[in-house]
């Protein structure tokens, strides 16, 4: 996936500034694609360049150099072949495990304190997650197909953490406070 496929999908829900659609990225697609300011900046340079999306001066923006951004046909349609296209499954990159692997040939190398560190991190963001449920998806609600797509975009944020709270907590009981490194060796 691109960052402009995201940030088109994002200005299709709602045409928006720079600014905003970087705030509303952050609290949404940002979840699970990750682009700092500056990155969804450029591209939306580039994608205005490519004529996927186009921007006009904002009516508020007084003197400052605030555009409004939205996408144009040439962008829905690279929407659509975008989507149909098929994607590989997500590739794991976790320097975690690598750590494990190590710790598995050389001896307790202490990391119950990163186990417990990353269990905190996805506790963290599973309350953050079910807070958004709560307040977005109330059980009592009848959702649009919009929302209910989004709610299973929420719902698979929510089982992935929840899978790696309980994997931290079961890696707490191999990885006890007490297993401390080996003391080094002088040269």
């Amino acid at each position: 996936m691109s960052l402009a496929h995201a940030l088109m999908t994002s200005l299709l829900e709602k045409s928006s500034s720079g600014y905003e659609l970087a705030r509303r990225f952050d609290k949404s697609i940002g979840y699970f694609w990750h682009a700092t300011h500056q990155q969804i900046y450029r591209e939306l340079a580039r994608m205005e360049q490519t004529g996927w999306i186009s921007s006009e001066a904002a009516p508020d923006g007084g003197k400052t150099r605030k555009r409004i951004y939205q996408v144009l046909d040439a962008g829905k349609q690279e929407l659509r072949r975008w989507v149909c296209e098929p994607s590989p499954p997500m590739d794991t990159r976790d320097e975690l495990m690598v750590r494990l692997r190590a710790d598995a040939v050389m001896g307790p190398l202490g990391l119950h304190g990163e186990i417990e560190r990353r269990m905190h991190l996805h506790r963290t963001r599973l309350a953050a997650y079910r807070a958004i449920e709560k307040k977005d998806f109330p059980k009592d609600k009848v959702l649009t197909r919009e929302a209910q797509i989004q709610h299973l975009i929420l719902q698979t944020g929510i089982m992935y953490e929840e899978g790696w709270a309980r994997w931290c907590a079961e890696a707490l009981k191999l990885f006890p406070a007490t297993d401390m490194p080996p003391p080094q060796e002088s040269a």
